[in-house]
């Protein structure tokens, strides 16, 4: 049974450790199986933790035996990003610089899976520091393969967790978004994946000492769980949930918020900014939209979202300025060419002095109004994760055209992040032989409007992974 184990949900494989119908020790080893025979294929999985897999498995077995609750999540393994702390294990970014620096604790993202009886079996890859660009290619580790396509990226940051998840390696990924980062991933690699509202999970992104870094790292970087089923992400989000002292920006808001009176209306906009879309993703937004009809939302088609292209700069100008003044010295850790994407933006955009910083505080403020003045009205808005199929890796710094025609696609994802709203992408189908998909933005900490929508078009549509490696 073991070898057929990692096909399960995460649900389902933890329901199976809790009856005792399977141990924690046999779904790990199921797992180790399944990343042994397709990692060296998808390179998903870059620091495999089995011995320490195995070790915590069997702790879940005994306190099992000893009639302990061995919790929710008890024995699934998961993945977490190399930008992630996990105890012990050196959190290397993708840095060959990095690869000693062990983390002395879990981050708390890591440790409140933990203890719900997940294990973590293994970091995942990324692009280099996160900064090398969407396709998931770091200096330490080289590059992850979309398992749908050898000659598409699986997408980034998160890209290892999309690949690993979407293999059956692993049923959890735990990525990090700040501007798409865990849904394009999600998108491109045909599973389902969840940005929460800022200040809904608690984080420590101190990478690199006990200073904290400034508002962009702060406040645009949320963590968020990627799995193949949105039952899954569910029962991800309500553990991740929570506050810690560790993160002072951390609220203690309730994960289900009030019904909403009547069908819930639904806005939907498949070409955010009028930039143009793919045929293919617009019909995905359109697929998407029919199923939520049919599970009685009120879905009606809307001008636009508020403020794009204002939005879209504000985020450029914050990022980049905050990246600026250590720029010289990153710039060197990042491997030959993993610069030219971070270069090209900064070529376009010149950071803010003081007063300018002071204003885009107020611009700021003045967007994330727009947007839930809006939501107010729309309680969810439906559109595209990324306005093209699966690109080819590498695109968007290969020239100033791949750059612009890749940071154009992904502008919800980049708009949402900025204004700090939750979406959760979910698979619709596949197209020509790769997966399609959409997002669902809500209010803020209205996760669970996201979920059950996203809910509503899986169980219409149904899921696309597991999947073999396609050559």
């Amino acid at each position: 049974m073991t070898d057929t184990l990692w096909r399960l949900t995460a649900t389902e494989q933890a329901a199976a450790v809790r009856s005792g119908e399977v141990s924690a020790v046999e779904l790990v080893d199921s797992h180790l199986e399944r990343i042994a025979e397709v990692n060296p294929r998808i390179n998903a999985v870059t620091q495999l933790l089995a011995e320490r897999a195995r070790a915590a498995a069997a702790g879940t077995d005994r306190r099992r035996a000893a009639g302990e609750d061995p919790g929710p999540l008890a024995g699934v393994p998961f993945t977490v990003k190399e930008t992630t702390a996990v105890e012990g294990v050196p959190t290397t970014f993708g840095v060959p610089r990095f690869r000693d620096l062990v983390a002395p604790a879990d981050a708390p993202p890591v440790a409140r899976l933990r203890a719900a009886g997940a294990v973590p079996i293994g970091h995942s890859n990324m692009p280099t520091l996160v900064l090398a660009g969407m396709h998931t290619r770091s200096e330490l580790f080289g590059d992850t393969v979309n398992p749908w396509h050898p000659g598409r990226t699986p997408g980034g940051t998160s890209g290892g967790d999309g690949a690993a998840v979407a293999t059956g390696m692993v049923p959890l990924g735990l990525g990090n978004d700040s501007g798409g980062s865990v849904r394009i991933p999600a998108a491109f690699c045909g599973v389902a994946g969840l940005k929460p509202t800022a200040g809904r999970y608690p984080a420590d992104h101190r990478a690199f000492g006990p200073d904290d870094p400034g508002p962009a790292s702060q406040a645009l970087v949320t963590d968020g769980p990627l799995a193949r089923s949105v039952a899954d992400l569910r029962l991800a989000h309500e553990l991740l949930a929570g506050t810690d002292p560790r993160d002072p920006r951390a609220v203690p808001v309730p994960v289900h918020g009030p019904p909403l009176p009547g069908p819930v209306p639904v806005a939907v906009v498949a070409d955010p900014g009028g930039h143009g879309v793919h045929p293919t993703v617009r019909a995905a937004v359109e697929t998407a939209a029919e199923a939520l009809r049919d599970a009685g939302y009120d879905v009606r088609e809307v001008a636009d979202v508020p403020r794009l292209d204002e939005t879209l700069e504000a985020y450029q100008l914050l990022t980049l300025t905050e990246f600026a003044p250590t720029w010289p010295q990153v710039r060197g850790l990042l491997g030959a060419g993993g610069d030219r994407y971070i270069a090209m933006a900064m070529e376009r955009t010149r950071p803010a002095d003081a007063a300018g910083l002071v204003r885009l505080m107020g611009t700021w403020l003045g967007l994330r109004r727009s947007w839930a003045e809006f939501l107010d009205r729309h309680p969810l808005l439906l559109g595209p994760v990324f306005t093209e199929p699966p690109v080819e890796p590498g695109l968007e710094s290969r020239d100033r055209a791949g750059h612009e025609r890749v940071t154009s696609a992904m502008r919800l994802c980049t708009a949402t992040s900025f204004v700090g709203v939750p979406a959760v992408a979910v698979p619709t189908g596949t197209a020509d032989g790769l997966p399609c998909g959409v997002q669902l933005v809500g209010r803020a900490f209205r996760e669970d409007l996201c979920l059950a929508a996203a809910q509503a078009i899986e169980d219409r549509l149904g899921v696309l992974t597991p999947l073999d490696p396609r050559g």
